[in-house]
């Protein structure tokens, strides 16, 4: 069974490739698609590029051209819900489109003709993925050291669950993300990719599931702090828990 490991940026899959066996390099949809065996296993990397649009192009690609049959999306969010801190990792249990508004014809948030406005990910992939963040060669504090962990805010970083939200915006505005916040209390974490993502598996009959590293606060603060969170924490994070995961997946 082939597993398809998306990202949107580059830092956040940097030197996995490589270690594929048998690794080939095809060029499809003007991007290009990283393809071999890791452990005997069939994997194909992809970075999806940026925003919804972008992210379904290519999760389509992965399920009709390189036959991906789970697909697990891995990167950054911002923070939105109280409890989640700079540092976090979320796991996304369920998607929404929070610039989805087709009303008065649907209701706020529901994808027209689908009748919903969540798309839930594979309980098996979700399960896996929270193994595998578990695990110690994953924690922050097993990469980083003590003037990294302050330099970021991060301290005693947590393993957490739930809805992920997606939209073609970089939210970076304290009153946006507050928004967000009142009209989606139980959002944990604010992104561009993934529900899209989960749509396309859901059409395709596809398990999927997500896991974001918490970059920011999706405040006045989110656009100082990505880029540097992205270099130096999330994208090392990232590439540490895809090889735990991987492992892990069944044939």
């Amino acid at each position: 069974m082939t597993t398809a490991i998306l990202s949107a940026l580059p830092e956040e899959q940097e030197g996995l490739a490589a270690q594929l066996d048998g690794l080939r390099v095809v060029r499809h949809a003007g991007r290009d698609f990283h393809a071999g065996e890791w452990l005997g296993r069939p994997v194909v990397f992809a970075l999806s590029g940026i925003g919804k649009v972008a992210a379904a192009t290519t999760a389509s690609a992965l399920i009709e051209r390189f036959n991906a049959r789970r697909i697990v999306f891995t990167g950054v969010a911002g923070g939105l819900h109280p409890d989640v801190r700079v540092g976090d990792t979320v796991i996304g249990t369920e998607f929404l489109q929070h610039d989805m508004d087709a009303s008065p014809l649907f209701p706020r948030y529901e994808v027209p003709l689908y009748g919903r406005s969540r798309f839930a990910a594979d309980a098996q992939l979700v399960g896996l993925l929270l193994a595998a963040a578990r695990d110690p060669a994953v924690d922050a504090k097993s990469h980083f050291d003590a003037e990294t962990l302050a330099r970021f805010g991060i301290d005693a970083p947590r393993v957490l669950q739930g809805l992920l939200v997606s939209g073609d915006r970089f939210v970076s505005r304290a009153d946006e993300a507050g928004a967000l916040r009142a009209a989606l209390p139980d959002a944990m974490a604010v992104e561009m990719e993934a529900a899209a993502v989960a749509q396309v598996c859901h059409d395709h009959g596809v398990p999927f599931a997500a896991v974001r590293n918490i970059s920011d606060r999706a405040d006045d603060q989110a656009h100082v702090d990505f880029p540097a969170y992205l270099s130096q924490v999330a994208g090392r994070q990232a590439r540490a828990l895809i090889a735990a995961l991987l492992p892990m997946l069944p044939p």
